[in-house]
């Protein structure tokens, strides 16, 4: 008869789990023990919980399906926390799983208690905890389920330690999770045609999870048989491969000034997966809520969520794959002012993307990251965290394909690293580049550790200036001559990065930096590249002196 631990690992099974990231705890011993004997799942054992939920959110990210984490109680769960609250702002499909007190335990502060449905009840589509072992496979089969349907997002199990030892008699069996979502309806698409066809200064911002390849080339095709411009919501640049001419580019931070006009300006806003968050929305000042002056359509797969912030003219509640697969009926009259519009829009976004000959200090990241983004393969995959240093990514490179993309929109630091080192387990044989910032870096330096144990071999670019850039560059803007705690004391990231037996180079100029990340590659085995940067250039654009 199996144990309550054995009955989850069996039903993780059944949703075709390939891979779970934990740090190993004493209250889920039985869980681990049953993986033991499980060896079509791969365990991956991270240094630090926070690192190990920012691995799995990004596994979600690439995969579509949820990725999958389990943590020890109190301190595990805390640490966690950083990737839930990434995976519910970033729409990603995934399951923490917490080991906890014992039953009898339970209501007394035990050992390292908390209560887990409550904390996490706000961070979370849906946070449980697992009372009965004869019960796992129906809690996890509505796990599965609430995270990739709707609006995708994360979903939390708590597991008394004594219920996972449980033996139990009788097992129910579970098919895999399949997503649920509903399709446009035939008067909306009619709708939303005669209003693009009525419209001479058009938008489509995209964004969200959900997609499919189909329906992302779907898109793209209605969008270049129809002249219009497709704009990227916050860290969404992978949605739509950003050569074709009706990319015109990307809603975040520093935007390009142009860009913003050109929103404010437009007659017509399709926003189709996007939540028009604050980033998104240059803090809601690009669109005004709650009835933005630009006529607005708002898709979303939650219901719930369209007209929870903006009330638009026509609200459609579809999944996105199956928007992007009807918008072959939407037909749309043409028109000169629209194919303008979109001439310009694009030839501006080109202009703004592309690196200035300018001079920027000895080593210029703007050349850095162009030259990443005509040499990497079409399906490298970049990943970044938080920090200035990512405005550049964001801004220089030209991403292609589809789930190329890892990028917090949270705006959690530390993301990059561990984001990365999952898209390199997940796909071994594709180039996946990590940068950082170092005081990003520095949130989880020891999952270089992970990175060798597993042979994630992966490129780090350590972008060094010594700062918190971003908090130094608003502390300057608002309390000028001021600064306070934001200067880094930092290790010698060489020297650190080869003590895990990595390879590392510290790069001090621009034209040292092709050679330096082609021994890289080549170094076979995780690289660490510490670029020194300019720290009065906090920005492409702002500059503390």
């Amino acid at each position: 008869m199996p144990t309550g631990g054995q009955i989850l690992v069996a039903a993780l099974r059944s949703q075709g789990v390939d891979r779970i990231y934990c740090v190993p705890g004493e209250s889920y011993l039985p869980v681990l023990d049953a993986l033991y004997d499980a060896p079509e799942i791969a365990v991956v054992s991270a240094k630090h919980e926070g690192a190990a939920a920012n691995m799995a959110e990004a596994d979600g990210k690439l995969t579509g399906r949820p990725g999958v984490c389990f943590v020890t109680r109190g301190p595990g769960a805390t640490h966690a926390s950083i990737g839930v609250h990434t995976a519910f702002q970033d729409s990603t499909p995934m399951l923490l799983f917490i080991g906890q007190v014992a039953r009898q335990s339970r209501d007394r502060e035990g050992f390292q208690e908390v209560d887990f449905p409550a904390m996490f009840s706000p961070l979370a589509k849906w946070a449980a905890e697992i009372e009965d072992a004869t019960r796992i496979p129906e809690y996890v089969a509505r796990a599965f389920q609430t995270a990739i349907s709707g609006r995708a997002g994360p979903v939390v199990m708590s597991l008394p330690e004594d219920m996972l030892s449980a033996v139990v008699s009788t097992v129910s069996q579970i098919r895999p999770a399949v997503t649920a979502s509903a399709t446009p309806r035939a008067k909306d698409l009619h709708r939303l045609g005669e209003m693009l066809t009525l419209a001479s200064r058009p938008l489509l911002i995209v964004g969200g999870s959900g997609w499919s390849v189909e329906s992302r080339e779907a898109l793209r095709d209605f969008a270049y048989r129809n002249s219009l411009p497709l704009l990227a919501s916050f860290r969404r640049q992978d949605l739509i491969d950003n050569r074709h001419e009706n990319y015109c580019g990307h809603l975040g931070l520093s935007v390009d000034p142009n860009l913003a006009e050109r929103v404010k300006s437009a007659d017509l806003i399709v926003a189709i997966g996007s939540r028009l968050s604050e980033n998104t929305t240059g803090g809601y000042s690009l669109l005004i809520p709650p009835t933005p002056q630009q006529t607005l359509v708002h898709v979303y797969p939650d219901p719930n969520e369209i007209g929870n912030v903006y009330q638009p003219a026509l609200g459609i509640a579809c999944g996105l794959a199956d928007f992007g697969d009807a918008l072959a009926g939407v037909t749309i009259a043409a028109s000169p002012e629209r194919s303008r519009w979109l001439r310009d829009a694009r030839t501006a976004y080109v202009k703004f993307s592309s690196p200035s000959s300018a001079p920027t200090g000895s080593l210029d990241l703007s050349a850095v990251v162009s030259w990443l983004s005509s040499h990497l393969k079409e399906d490298a995959i970049v990943a970044n965290g938080a920090g200035n240093y990512t405005v550049w990514v964001h801004r220089y490179f030209r991403y292609r394909q589809f789930r190329t993309e890892l990028a917090p929109v949270s705006g959690a630091m530390g993301y990059g690293v561990p984001a990365a080192i999952a898209a390199k387990l997940r796909y071994p044989d594709r180039q996946v580049v990590a940068f950082a910032g170092d005081g990003c870096f520095l949130m989880y330096p020891q999952e270089l550790a992970t990175a060798l144990q597993h042979k994630a071999n992966l490129v780090i670019i350590v972008v060094n200036n010594g700062t918190y850039g971003t908090i130094r560059m608003h502390q300057e803007r608002r309390y000028p001559g001021r600064v306070i705690a934001t200067d880094i004391h930092n290790p010698d990231f060489v020297t650190l990065a080869q003590s895990f037996g990595a390879y590392a180079e510290r790069i001090d100029t621009t034209e040292a930096f092709p050679l330096a990340f082609e021994r890289a590659v080549a170094a076979g085995r995780p690289a660490v590249l510490e670029l020194r940067v300019d720290p009065a250039q906090l920005t492409p654009t702002f500059r503390l002196d």
